[in-house]
């Protein structure tokens, strides 16, 4: 691999640097979560114009998602990723500007936009340095991105308690992420080049997407339209319906990051144990759970409690499920991926929409109640689906000195 590669560093530094170029992505996401409240005060919309106003972010993203593998492909996720994420705080900088309804649209458009870049570009780098390695680290990448929305949920309560504007706690954040940037971006690899397989390339040729795939694709669909209720209407949710004041708004969607992180980082044990199937139908009990006690205890204490509850049901779904499909031997493992995950974004982009327009012609517990429902349906199909079956327990990993960040 170092003959393909001109590394510089060590491994383990290198992935550190990518581990925390990946937490500047997740906490310029975290803080725009973080302050929704207090935009959505300061301009005065009601829950069917938020809801519209949530899809802007998707819209850019998809926007994106036109021109951003091409371009990363051609021009490599080292060239790619230091001027998406320099766009992505640029535009948070916007978002935090936007004095009206019409210039919040366009600045969340370029924030999906970037958003996007951010994450295909990140996601390669990732592979790259797996492949260093020989072996998955993935999951480490992901749970710090989680990490980060902890982070910047706290960060975000605070500068809400001293009633600081988001621009300037935007730009906090900036400056903080650029610097990052700067001391890190020397560690950024050439993109890995995968070796042709034959027999993939003839398998692509001649195969179908399995119907199995798309129900992968629901789970995480489900899981998804949880994990989005709960980054932009967690914080409203305390203020609409339970009545807690705004400046500790921001303590729901902290709790949730905090139980969906650290279980991030518990999952991997917990399916050697128990199973895959297990996992995914204990998540989706409780999501349900969580959000069936929110919405019929709206007490401050016991909605944190459920919120929390939420956070440990949603931290293994995506990962599971993705884990499954990347599995999968008789299709190309990108095929597969693309399929669940290409369906399973929809479940983030129509979530939170829907619970705006569902909370405007009813309220925001009704809209609460209908994402317990997708907990429900996660346990459904995960009983369905035949590919879920009980795992042998994994041996335990070998130590590496090098597996730590």
């Amino acid at each position: 691999m170092e003959s393909n590669n001109t590394i510089t560093a060590s491994n383990s530094r290198i992935r550190m640097a990518i581990f925390c170029l990946y937490f500047c992505t997740g906490i310029c996401f975290s803080s725009w979560a973080s302050r929704i409240p207090d935009i959505k005060t300061t301009l005065g919309l009601g829950d069917a114009a938020w809801g519209t106003i949530l899809l802007m972010i998707p819209i850019g993203q998809v926007c994106g998602m036109a021109i951003s593998g091409f371009l990363v492909s051609k021009l490599g996720s080292k060239r790619i990723l230091p001027v998406a994420l320099i766009g992505y705080v640029a535009a948070l900088l916007l978002v935090g500007v936007s004095s009206s309804e019409y210039a919040l649209i366009i600045s969340l458009i370029v924030f999906g936009f970037f958003g996007n870049f951010c994450n295909i570009s990140i996601n390669t780098q990732s592979v790259t340095v797996e492949a260093m390695y020989n072996k998955p680290i993935m999951a480490s990448f992901h749970g710090g991105w989680s990490l980060a929305g902890l982070t910047g949920a706290a960060i975000g309560l605070l500068m809400s308690s001293l009633h600081l504007k988001p621009v300037y706690h935007f730009g906090i954040i900036g400056v903080l992420v650029i610097i990052t940037l700067i001391v890190n971006k020397r560690y950024l690899q050439p993109d890995h080049k995968k070796e042709k397989d034959p027999a993939e390339i003839a398998a692509k040729k001649k195969c179908k997407p399995e119907t199995f795939l798309f129900l992968l694709g629901m789970v995480a669909f489900c899981g998804m339209a949880a994990e989005g209720a709960m980054a932009d209407w967690s914080g409203l949710y305390l203020i609409d319906v339970v009545g807690t004041p705004k400046h500790l708004a921001p303590i729901g969607l902290a709790a949730y990051m905090v139980t969906m992180a650290s279980g991030r980082f518990m999952i991997d044990k917990a399916t050697q144990k128990w199973g895959r199937k297990r996992i995914v139908q204990t998540g989706g009990i409780l999501i349900a759970t969580g959000l069936f006690t929110a919405v019929a205890f709206p007490h401050f204490i016991t909605t944190i409690i459920a919120f929390m509850i939420i956070g440990f049901g949603t931290a293994g779904i995506v990962p599971t499920i993705y884990s499954i499909a990347g599995q999968k031997t008789r299709i190309p493992t990108s095929i597969a991926l693309t399929i669940v995950s290409s369906v399973s974004f929809l479940g983030f982009l129509m979530g939170p929409p829907l619970i705006g327009y569902i909370s405007s012609a009813t309220n925001l517990r009704y809209s609460y109640a209908l994402i317990g429902l997708f907990g429900i349906c996660i346990v459904v199909l995960a009983s369905v689906i035949k590919v879920f079956r009980k795992e042998a327990p994994l041996p335990p990993e070998e130590g590496n000195p090098q597996n730590s960040i």
